[in-house]
């Protein structure tokens, strides 16, 4: 815990720096990763300790909110609200050293219309992504499910020019793979890549801080432990640290094995865990490795 704290604040004195060097490592030459979540937090929740660790070697990295926010909260709504949840996205992207886009769709009332579907071809194409993540399109949530549908939509249509032309279809098919869920209907979600985030962990904990009006204020309401909520900057870093601790299931365990080997599999604490989409193209083990080159290291 002690270790965590340090680290915490080290990340706080370089995230400047990081953010700072996002736009150079835009035209570098290597992959481009984007990741969709319906609201600006999910991608925060899902995937932002393998976004830092893409960003610290280098990558390009965009997390995109198909919603704005606006209806997420107890008291605050509309403009308001959008406005505070976009800033706590813009300190998240700070923090971890990424870009991070919000579109002007209404939270709660997302439906996967050929409008929205066009604006997130756009968003992979000006990308020129190489990887997208989504959420999976069983979720409990609709604006969740129809983010899975929409990106599942434009898998193939981001290579055909004659849809949504002004910007420049992309020459090759994106590899798609979709977060981690406890969903089993109508299938159960399978850890094909299993990511090693312990060196990250501190990280994504400090962009999940950064939301906090999600965090802190309208997740414990819904969820009725308001009154767990600690007061103090230092003690709310704790409880979102509790909080967010997951036990390695023996799936993911396998998964790990497979692509770190046993020894370093058993070392791992904290870990995010992808599915890859039969939509796009479709990637062998040396795909994934030259994909995710975290692996194995």
């Amino acid at each position: 815990m002690k270790i965590f704290y340090r680290n915490f604040l080290l990340i706080t004195g370089l995230v400047i720096l990081m953010s700072a060097a996002v736009h150079a490592q835009q035209d570098n030459g290597k992959i481009r990763i984007i990741m969709f979540g319906a609201h600006p937090d999910d991608c925060d929740e899902k995937s932002s300790g393998t976004a830092a660790l893409f960003a610290r070697m280098g990558y390009a990295v965009k997390f995109v909110s198909v919603t704005n926010g606006d209806a997420g909260h107890q008291t605050l709504k509309g403009k308001e609200l959008a406005k505070r949840r976009y800033a706590e996205t813009q300190e998240s992207a700070k923090r971890l050293g990424i870009v991070y886009d919000v579109l002007d769709n209404h939270d709660g009332l997302l439906m996967p219309s050929l409008e929205v579907r066009l604006q997130v071809i756009k968003e992979i194409r000006e990308w020129n992504a190489d990887l997208v993540f989504a959420p999976r399109p069983n979720d409990y949530h609709p604006d969740h499910r129809y983010t899975g549908v929409l990106v599942q939509d434009a898998a193939y249509m981001v290579a055909v020019p004659n849809i949504e032309p002004e910007v420049p279809a992309l020459k090759k098919n994106p590899v798609f793979v979709y977060y981690e869920d406890h969903f089993q209907r109508p299938n159960p979600f399978r850890p094909d890549i299993v990511v090693d985030i312990t060196s990250t962990y501190d990280q994504k904990i400090s962009a999940l801080d950064a939301h906090e009006s999600q965090m802190y204020e309208w997740l414990p309401w819904i969820g009725h432990y308001s009154n767990e909520v600690p007061q103090s900057k230092e003690d709310r870093i704790k409880w979102l640290y509790k909080r967010n601790t997951r036990i390695i299931k023996p799936e993911a365990r396998a998964s790990l094995e497979k692509w770190y080997g046993k020894d370093k599999a058993d070392k791992v604490q904290f870990v995010e865990e992808f599915e890859i989409c039969e939509y796009g193209t479709q990637p062998g083990d040396d795909d994934i490795k030259r994909l995710f080159p975290m692996l194995g290291k």
